[in-house]
Order: structure tokens, then C-alpha cells, then sequence
């Protein structure tokens, strides 16, 4: 078989005018062991464990990880605190690894509530204490751990190498958890390079690679495309809630010296967000002068004219941030999207041949603003369920990760999900924003999760609704543009403030224009039957399938018409990297006549980047 830093110099034989079939495509193959997409904190973790015990226990084993960014931690944004309970088990001899990133220990930790001029102290609940932690640089952390994973363990990580697909068995050779007969995946195959937005290949073009893998391990993130495939096929989350979400924005800025303390960490509350929004804010000192600074918010936030982006601008303006960063200079600027759901939320882990770790399955501790250490221990577990299945799977039949899911189920992960289990839905009740913090504080200071009940995100019949489409929960909490007014965001104040191009261009994400955008406007389910069929490339190109089932154009026009008349456009505001934008057509344009709604159509600039995939109506 091909290893992968060839495979890239293979070129297909496939014409360069004829819309690209994936169904027909020559590829490259590898066979694996293991094959882990995503190098995270998470991936990389379940990489070194596997590794471990091949030293431990002397059979060699093939351990691959897929990382789309140009390197490890080229897509995670700076600034975290990280509590080291899952590094001190993976790596006991850390602090004597050379170049390790966690030289700023947490030496404070404090709750403020802001109004729009003040900023008053108010009790800081136990589970944020930050005594042992240490404020890092995530990329630099993600970074460390794959030159350890490398340098050390011999883990084989490529960059530059995005899973596109999962690989299904050809016949249903196994059991889902639900006792099913069922496909099993056996690897993932990679995106191809070299196509057109009309999906033609160019001179370039390339087609993905297949990794055919005894065990996948999916370590994606949140809301990772693959995971949320598996997830639908399988059913995993069929006893669990949907999962909910937050946008966490964030920037990193050097200030002066004399207004840095290595090691702070403070909490918000309140300003610039209302009483009926979910959210607060944070900033850590760094080393070197940096501190990272950001703003989190509930993606069931009601009001649709919000904007995530212009919430951190204005919360810049406080005379508490105003203070801080007088003279200090903006490095960087990123978002991301974050698991809110808790344990009320974690799905089936393992599916046939291989299962879900770190965000893929949503270990966040939203209470601590943490999920590191879950990720890692997550990824340590699946490790130590996927080598044994390796070992012991009879050929051509598929791995069954089940341990892996009976262990974490076991381990101090659940215990930390489970002491703050209703502290998120605590808000989502009638009282509001002022209920859950009563609610809260009294939950954290004194109950510690020891409670006999567990809330819901939202009512049974909404919950099941959601699984079915694969949409989002949060979405169903947006309300109508008509009860709303358009918020008066104050002007921008540069350097404080700034336009969001301007932030953009700090992110160093860019991709090429004349390629297939990744964002679609279709439900999961509809997706995941396209993708299996290999018809996804006709149904993006306007063709209308299934004796007219499958129909794009149709589900734009259906999108902007519910975007734009009942949430006034409200994607072009929540994506804080200006990825979507609700424009007036020219006369003539055939895109909006087919596409749009009276004159307004939907852009997807996906080549500035992506944080915000799922959310909305339509």
C-alpha cells in the first residue's frame, strides 16, 4: 500500500470537464491500525496512550493522525487554563520533558459582575478554582503534544490531511449499540484537492486518500462533520438529549508590563449581554505579557439581531477593559464552538469500528469553562479499548469498542459532568438568567450535584424532533425579528474596536476561492444519504434527485425566505467570522431568481474560514 506523504503525488485520470463522480475515482490506500481525525488535545492523547502499550505490551501497532490545519494546533485559538489531571496520568515525567508549554501557573482566580460603567466582585463557586492549573497557549500545548506524540512514541501525524468520508463496510457486518445489523466503518477517506465550485477537477486536482483503519477514533472537535454522520447513522444520541451550544470569541493581546499578572484569571457576568442571554466573559494572564481575552454566549440566545462579534467589541469599551488594554497592542482574534450540553448531552461513544472522544462526543465542563482534560482522558480511555480490540478482532470482522464506553461511563470524567449536570439548564427555565444563577450558586456552593433530579434542555416532544432532523436546539429558542429591535452597537474605537475584516485578518484563515464550498444548506439526515450514495457533487450543482426529494435550490430559496423574513438575516450576524451574508441580487442574477427570496440571496464566503455551521432556521 501507498503511505500517505506519497499519496498526495498521484495524480487521477478522471477529465478535467466532467463533473468529478466519487463513486468511480482511482484512489490511493493505506491500511492502519488505528486512525485518529483531528490532532488535538483529545486525538493526540489517544495517539500516545496507544503507543504506550505497544512498549508495555510488545505488539506493534500502526497509529495515524489526521490533522486538517498545516500543523497541529494551527486551528485552536490561544488562551486557556488547563487543569494537568489527565496529563499527569498520560505523562507523570511532564514537568522534565524539554519545551513544555505550562510554565504560567494559575495563581488567582475571581468572579466580577459587570454593569455597563461598573465592575463589582461577587463569590467565585468552587468548581472555578483554578488552584494547580495553568494558563496556556492552547496551540502551543496541541503543538508540544504531537512533538511528544512524534519524537517520542513514533505516531505517524499528517497535516494538511482533512477526513472527508467515513468508509463503510460493503455489507452490514456488524451491531450497532442498539442491537442492529448494521454497516461498520473501516476508515475514512480524505478530502480531494483540485476541484472547481462546480466540482470539475483542474489540472491539480487529486483525489482523496482512502485509510482503510482497524479502529477510527473521531477527535474532530464539536460538531465535527464526520461525528455528526456517525452520530445520525447510528443513532447515538437516542438516549441522550441533543446537544447545545456557545460561541466563544476571543482575541490576545501583549499589554504593558506593569498592568500583566502572570497567572490571573478573572471570570464575568452581565454587561454587555442582557438578562436573557447565557453567557460571560473571561481574561487570563499569559506569559510574556500576553493576556487572552473573550466573550461566551449561548447559542439559545432569543434575541436574533445579536451579534457575538459586536458583543466582544462593546465589552471592550467597559472602563474595565478600557484600563487594561490602554496602550497594549492586538495579536490575535479567533471563535469557536463549544459544547454547553454537559452529561445530560453525551451520546453512545462507540459505534461498529471505531467511536467518538474529546468534543466529537462533548466533554465540556461548562461550570469550570474547561473540557481539556476531559478531551485527554477521554482519548486515553479509547486508547486503551481500541489496542485491545486491534489485538483480538478476528480479520474482516468489525472492532467493538463497547469498554471504551463502559469505562469513561465509570471514570472521573462522569464524576466532573455529573456534580454540574443542571447547572447550564438551571437557565433555560421561566425565571431566566436571574433563576439559574440563584439556582446555580446554590447548587454549587451546597449541593455539589448530590441531587436526586436532572433538568432537561427543552420539553420530551422537542428534544425528539430535533434528533430526528438533526438540527440544532438552540435554534428553537431564537425568536422572531418582529418582537426585537436591531441592537444600537456603539461605533468602533481602533485600536480598542474594530470592524470584523479588520479582527478577520488576524485569523490567518484563507481559503482558495474557486473551490467547493463546505457548507450546505441541507438537514444531517438528507446529507449522510447523499454522501452514501456518492450523489452529494449532482445534488450540489442544482440536479434534483429522488424524484424530487433532494432539491438545493429549493432548500436555499426555503432558507433565505425564513432567514431573512423572520430573523432578518440572522446568520450574517452570528458568524463571527463574516462567513455569511444576505445580499441584494443584481437584475438578471439567475443564482438569486433560483435561489433566493425577492431579490435576496444567500453568499457563503467559505474562504475566510469557519466557526459557525449549524445554526438558524429553514
Amino acid at each position: 500500500m501507498l503511505r500517505p506523504r506519497l499519496a498526495r503525488l498521484i495524480h487521477s485520470s478522471v477529465p478535467r470537464r466532467a463533473l468529478f463522480d466519487p463513486k468511480t475515482v482511482e484512489r490511493a490506500e493505506d491500511d492502519v491500525d488505528v486512525c485518529i481525525v483531528g490532532g488535538g488535545p483529545a486525538g493526540l492523547s489517544a495517539a500516545i496512550r496507544l503507543k504506550q502499550l505497544e512498549r508495555d505490551r510488545g505488539n506493534e501497532i500502526r497509529v495515524v493522525v489526521l490533522e486538517k490545519g498545516s500543523e497541529a494546533g494551527a486551528h485552536i485559538v490561544s488562551g486557556a487554563v488547563i487543569e494537568p489531571r489527565a496529563l499527569n496520568e498520560l505523562l507523570p515525567d511532564w514537568k522534565q520533558l524539554p519545551d513544555h508549554p505550562l510554565t504560567t501557573p494559575a495563581t488567582s482566580s475571581s468572579m466580577r459582575f459587570f454593569t455597563e460603567k461598573f465592575s463589582l466582585p461577587i463569590p467565585h463557586p468552587p468548581q472555578m478554582s483554578n488552584n494547580g492549573n495553568y494558563i496556556v497557549s492552547l496551540s502551543a500545548f496541541t503543538r508540544w503534544l504531537a512533538s511528544v506524540a512524534e519524537n517520542e512514541y513514533g505516531v505517524e501525524i499528517y497535516p494538511g490531511f482533512a477526513a472527508a468520508q467515513l468508509l463503510y463496510s460493503q455489507e452490514k457486518d456488524s451491531t450497532d449499540p442498539w442491537g442492529n445489523s448494521a454497516q461498520s466503518v473501516r476508515g475514512i477517506i480524505t478530502n480531494e484537492v483540485g476541484l472547481t465550485k462546480g466540482f470539475t477537477p483542474k489540472s491539480s486536482f487529486e483525489p482523496g486518500m482512502a485509510f482503510n483503519a482497524k479502529v477510527t477514533l473521531l477527535a474532530e472537535g464539536a460538531h465535527g462533520s464526520l461525528s455528526k454522520l456517525a452520530i445520525q447513522k447510528y443513532k447515538l444520541r437516542k438516549e441522550s438529549q441533543p446537544q447545545t451550544y456557545g460561541i466563544g470569541v476571543k482575541e490576545v493581546w501583549r499589554v504593558d508590563p506593569a498592568k500583566h499578572e502572570p497567572g490571573k484569571v478573572v471570570h464575568t457576568l452581565g454587561w454587555p449581554l442582557d438578562m436573557k442571554t447565557y453567557g460571560g466573559g473571561f481574561v487570563y494572564h499569559m506569559a510574556d505579557s500576553l493576556v487572552s481575552l473573550g466573550l461566551v454566549i449561548g447559542l439559545d440566545y432569543p434575541n436574533p439581531y445579536l451579534s457575538p462579534y459586536r458583543e466582544l467589541q462593546r465589552m471592550k469599551h467597559h472602563p474595565y477593559y478600557r484600563d487594561l488594554l490602554a496602550g497594549a497592542e492586538r495579536l490575535a482574534y479567533g471563535a469557536r464552538t463549544l459544547n454547553e450540553g454537559g452529561l445530560q448531552s453525551v451520546p453512545k461513544l462507540h459505534f461498529p469500528g471505531g467511536a467518538l472522544i474529546g468534543c466529537s462526543a462533548g466533554f465540556v465542563n461548562i461550570a469550570k469553562i474547561k473540557g481539556t482534560h476531559n478531551a485527554m482522558k477521554s482519548g486515553m480511555l479509547a486508547a486503551d479499548a481500541a489496542y485491545d480490540a486491534v489485538q483480538t478482532t478476528e480479520e474482516g470482522k468489525a472492532a467493538d469498542l463497547t469498554k471504551y464506553d463502559e469505562e469513561l461511563r465509570k471514570s472521573w470524567v462522569w464524576e466532573d459532568l455529573d456534580e454540574v449536570r443542571n447547572l447550564r439548564p438551571s437557565f433555560n427555565t421561566g425565571l431566566g438568567v436571574w433563576g439559574g444563577i440563584v439556582y446555580s450558586g446554590i447548587d454549587t456552593l451546597l449541593f455539589r450535584g448530590r441531587v436526586p433530579w436532572t433538568f432537561k434542555h427543552a420539553a420530551e416532544q422537542e428534544m425528539e424532533k430535533v434528533k430526528e432532523t438533526g438540527g440544532s436546539l438552540d435554534a428553537a429558542h431564537t425568536e422572531s425579528a418582529r418582537g426585537h429591535k436591531p441592537i444600537d452597537y456603539p461605533p468602533f474605537e481602533a485600536p480598542l474596536s474594530t470592524d470584523l475584516m479588520t479582527s478577520v485578518a488576524l485569523t490567518g484563515t484563507n481559503h482558495a476561492e474557486d473551490q467547493p464550498v463546505h457548507l450546505r444548506v441541507v438537514k444531517t439526515p438528507e446529507f449522510a444519504r447523499e454522501m452514501e450514495s456518492g450523489e452529494v457533487e449532482r445534488a450540489e450543482i442544482g440536479e434534483v434527485l429522488e424524484g424530487g426529494k433532494v432539491d438545493r435550490k429549493r432548500g436555499r430559496r426555503d432558507h433565505v425566505q425564513v432567514n431573512t423574513e423572520e430573523f432578518a438575516g440572522l446568520l450574517g450576524r452570528a458568524c463571527p467570522a463574516g462567513v455569511y451574508e444576505y445580499v441584494e441580487a443584481e437584475k438578471g442574477d439567475r443564482a438569486a431568481e433560483e435561489e433566493g427570496w425577492k431579490g435576496t440571496k444567500l453568499v457563503i464566503n467559505s474562504q475566510v474560514g469557519l466557526v459557525l455551521c449549524f445554526y438558524g432556521r429553514g
